[in-house]
C-alpha cells in the first residue's frame, strides 16, 4: 500500500513538473545562485580557522589584513547569489500558478453540463485559488530544498572533513536516524494537506452560497444558521491544519533535540582530541560552525515534506478535473445552411443508469419554420427536452434530428451555431448590457445590429435611463437590474444571434403583464421562417403555437394546435381551464 502511494506521489509531482519545464533557463539561473550561495557560506565557515588560529591567537599580521576583505566578499556574493535565487525563483512560481489555472479554466469550459450539475462551486474554485497556490508553492520549495540545502549541506560537510574526519564520522550517525524520521512526517503530512483542501472548499462553498442568496438569509433569519454551518465547516478546516502544525511542530523539536544529543557527543570528541593536540581552537570553531549551518538547511527538509505533500494533494486534485473526459464531440459534419427540421425520434432519457426515464420514447417532428410549444406540469421533462437538442445531455435511447443529420454526427460547434436559447435561469456576466448582448461570438456584430437588437428586445426603454445607457455594468450575474431587464437583455441577445432554430425555456417568466405583451409581439416576430420550440408556464402565451404537445411523466400524452386540444378536454384543456380560474381570481 506504502509503495502504491508513493507510486502514485511520484507520478503526480512528475505531471506538476512538466508546467515547471518550459521555464528551465529561468531555473538554470536559479540554481546557479542557489549553488553560489551554498558555496559562498561553505567559503564563511571555512574561514573561521585563520580567523581563530592566525589573527586572534597568534596575531599574524598579514591575516589580520585580508581576512576581513574576505568577509567583505563573501557577503556581496551572498546578496548577488540571493537576488537571483529569490527573483528567478518567485517568477518561476508565478507562471506555473498562471498555466495550471488557464488549464484548469479552459478544462472547465469543455466538460459536459453533467460534471457541474453533481458538483458543488465551492470545492471546484477552491482548486483554481487555493490548490493552485499550494502547487506553485511545492514546486518552488522543493527546487530550492534540492539545489540550496542540499549543496549547502555538502559544503559544510566537505568543511567538516577538512576540519576533522574523526569528528565528521561521529556526526554521520545521526543522518539516518533524521532521514527515518523526515519519511514517517512526509506521509502523515500528505493525509492532513488532503483534509485541509476539502475543508478549504466546504469553507468556500458556504461563503459563496451566503453571497449569492443573502436577500433569503435576511428574509428568512438565517443568520444563525449560517453562523452554524460556517462554524462546523470552519472548525474541520482549523483541526486539520492544527493536526499539521502539531506534527511539523513535532517533527522540528524531534529534529533539535537529536542535533544536540549529536552536538553534545561532538563537543565531548572534540575536547578529547584538542587534549591530544589533534585539534586547534580555530579548526574546532569552524567544525562546529559547519556543523551548526547544517541545521537550517535539514529543518527546512522537514517542513518542505509539508509543502510537498500539499503540492501533491492539490496535484491529485487538480489533475482529477483535467482527466474529466470532455464532452463529447464524435460529430464530423457540418451543415452550411440549415433549414431548421427537428426531429425527435423515440427519444427516451435518464440522469443516471439506476434512476427513472425523464423522457420515454418521445417522437416529434417540427418542420422548418414552425413552433412547437410544450407544455405539462413541472417535473413532466419539459426542460430536459429542449436541453437535449443542443446535447447539453446525451440521449439514452432513440436519436434527434437536424435536417435529416442525426445531431451526434454534427460537430458540437455547428450544431449549436445554429441555436439560440433563452432560459428561465437569465446568465449575465459582470459586465456592460452592450457586451452581454453581443456575448462571445455574437461580438463581430456591428454597433447599429446591436443597438436594432436592443430595441426590438425593449432594452432600450430602460438601458436610454441610465446614465451610460448600454455601457452600464449589470453586476454579478445581472444583480444590478431586475429580472425583467435581465430577461429582456436574454431575449435580444437570442435576437442579435438570429438562429434557424430557437428554444424558448420560460422565456417570459419574470416579465410583468405589460413588458410580457410587448416582448411577445418580438418573439413572434423572431419566431418568424424560425424552427421554435417553446417552455412556458402561461399557455396564453404559446396558443398560437403551430402545434402543441403535453408531456406527463416524460410521455406525450397529447398532441395538437391550441382550439384541437381545449376541444378535447384532456389535460391540456384541464390546465389551461384551471390557469383562467386562477388569472380571473
Amino acid at each position: 500500500m506504502t509503495k502504491k502511494i508513493d507510486s502514485q506521489s511520484a507520478r503526480t509531482f512528475r505531471r506538476l513538473w512538466q508546467f515547471v519545464l518550459p521555464y528551465k533557463l529561468v531555473g538554470l539561473i536559479a540554481m546557479v545562485g542557489m549553488a553560489g550561495t551554498a558555496l559562498v557560506e561553505g567559503g564563511l565557515v571555512y574561514l573561521l580557522e585563520p580567523l581563530m588560529d592566525e589573527a586572534l591567537v597568534a596575531r599574524n599580521l598579514e591575516t589580520t589584513r585580508w581576512i576581513p576583505l574576505a568577509f567583505i566578499a563573501i557577503f556581496v556574493l551572498r546578496g548577488l547569489f540571493s537576488i537571483a535565487t529569490e527573483y528567478s525563483l518567485g517568477w518561476i512560481g508565478r507562471n506555473v500558478i498562471s498555466a495550471v489555472r488557464r488549464t484548469v479554466f479552459c478544462k472547465f469550459l469543455t466538460l459536459p453540463t453533467r460534471f457541474f450539475e453533481e458538483r458543488t462551486a465551492g470545492p471546484l474554485l477552491s482548486r483554481v485559488t487555493y490548490n493552485v497556490e499550494m502547487i506553485a508553492e511545492s514546486v518552488t520549495t522543493i527546487v530550492t530544498v534540492a539545489v540550496r540545502d542540499v549543496l549547502t549541506v555538502i559544503a559544510a560537510i566537505a568543511v567538516m572533513y577538512i576540519q576533522s574526519p574523526t569528528l565528521l564520522l561521529f556526526v554521520c550517525i545521526v543522518i539516518p536516524v533524521v532521514a527515518l524520521l523526515v519519511r514517517i512526517l512526509g506521509r502523515v503530512f500528505r493525509r492532513y494537506s488532503g483534509r485541509i483542501q476539502d475543508s478549504v472548499g466546504e469553507v468556500m462553498q458556504v461563503t459563496e452560497e451566503i453571497v449569492r442568496g443573502n436577500r433569503v438569509v435576511k428574509i428568512f433569519g438565517g443568520y444563525e444558521y449560517e453562523s452554524e454551518r460556517l462554524d462546523e465547516v470552519d472548525s474541520r478546516n482549523r483541526q486539520q491544519n492544527l493536526k499539521l502544525i502539531r506534527v511539523r511542530t513535532i517533527g522540528v523539536a524531534s529534529t533539535q533535540i537529536i542535533f544536540g544529543l549529536g552536538v553534545a557527543g561532538v563537543v565531548f570528541m572534540a575536547g578529547r582530541e584538542s587534549l591530544s593536540g589533534d585539534l586547534s581552537p580555530g579548526q574546532f570553531i569552524s567544525f562546529f560552525s559547519a556543523m551548526m549551518m547544517t541545521l537550517q538547511p535539514v529543518r527546512r527538509i522537514i517542513n518542505v515534506s509539508a509543502a510537498i505533500q500539499r503540492g501533491v494533494a492539490a496535484g491529485d486534485s487538480l489533475f482529477e478535473v483535467i482527466d474529466e473526459p470532455d464532452e463529447a464531440d464524435t460529430g464530423s459534419i457540418v451543415l452550411d445552411r440549415v433549414r431548421g427540421r427537428v426531429e425527435y425520434r423515440d427519444v427516451s432519457f435518464a440522469y443516471g443508469e439506476n434512476n427513472s426515464s425523464v423522457l420515454a420514447d418521445v417522437s416529434v417532428i417540427v418542420e422548418p419554420g414552425a413552433s412547437l410549444a410544450i407544455v405539462g406540469h413541472s417535473g413532466g421533462g419539459k426542460s430536459t427536452m429542449v436541453s437535449l437538442l443542443p446535447r447539453f445531455y446525451e440521449v439514452s435511447r432513440g436519436m434527434i434530428l437536424l435536417d435529416g443529420v442525426p445531431i451526434r454526427d454534427l460537430t458540437l460547434k455547428n450544431l449549436r451555431d445554429n441555436i439560440s436559447l433563452v432560459s428561465q435561469d437569465v446568465v449575465l456576466f459582470n459586465d456592460t448590457i452592450a457586451n452581454n448582448l453581443s456575448y462571445g461570438q455574437l461580438r463581430k456584430h456591428t454597433r447599429e445590429e446591436i443597438l436594432a437588437a436592443a430595441e426590438a428586445a425593449h432594452v432600450l426603454e430602460f438601458a436610454d435611463d441610465m446614465p451610460k445607457s448600454l455601457e452600464t455594468m449589470v453586476g454579478d450575474r445581472g444583480v444590478l437590474l431586475s429580472g425583467g431587464q435581465r430577461q429582456r437583455i436574454a431575449i435580444g441577445r437570442a435576437l442579435l444571434k438570429n438562429a434557424p432554430v430557437l428554444i424558448l425555456d420560460e422565456a417570459t417568466s419574470s416579465l410583468d403583464t405589460q413588458s410580457e405583451r410587448r416582448i411577445q409581439d418580438a418573439l413572434h416576430e423572431l419566431m418568424k421562417n424560425r424552427t421554435t420550440l417553446v417552455i412556458a408556464h402561461r399557455l396564453s402565451t404559446v396558443e398560437k403555437a403551430d402545434r402543441i404537445i403535453v408531456l406527463d411523466a416524460g410521455r406525450i400524452v397529447e398532441s395538437g394546435n391550441h382550439e384541437e386540444l381545449l376541444n378535447r378536454e384532456g389535460q391540456y384543456a384541464a390546465l389551461y381551464r384551471m390557469q383562467f380560474t386562477e388569472e380571473s381570481g
